[in-house]
């Protein structure tokens, strides 16, 4: 169940912040990835949420955000759009060369 909360700091360079809410005591550790909004996740000081958090916590708070959006919109559940093209793919290709071409070359 989604929670109020405030944007207590946001680091777009980032992507992380802390939200504060009444629910999550000494505030809850928020990632760009668990932002339902579309596009890019830019929040900034002061702005508000919906929050759901979860047990246990990182980087040395008791709260991690699951999801979180602006109070003011609809939340986006952007791992199942179907619209959009599958994840960033990288492929790396490593030939050696053969042990006689290297010891003609030394």
């Amino acid at each position: 169940m989604a929670v109020t909360g405030t944007i207590r700091e946001w680091h777009d360079d980032e992507g992380w912040g802390v939200i504060d809410s009444s629910d999550t005591p000494g505030g809850c550790w928020a990632h760009f990835s668990a932002a339902a909004v579309e596009g890019y996740a830019a929040f900034r000081p002061g702005e508000a949420v919906w929050l759901e958090g979860e047990t246990p916590g990182q980087d040395g708070y008791a709260w991690r955000a699951a999801r979180f959006w602006p109070r003011d919109a609809e939340p986006v559940d952007r791992r199942s759009r179907p619209d959009e093209g599958a994840a960033y793919r990288s492929t790396l290709t490593l030939t050696f060369d053969d042990d006689a071409d290297f010891r003609r070359r030394r």
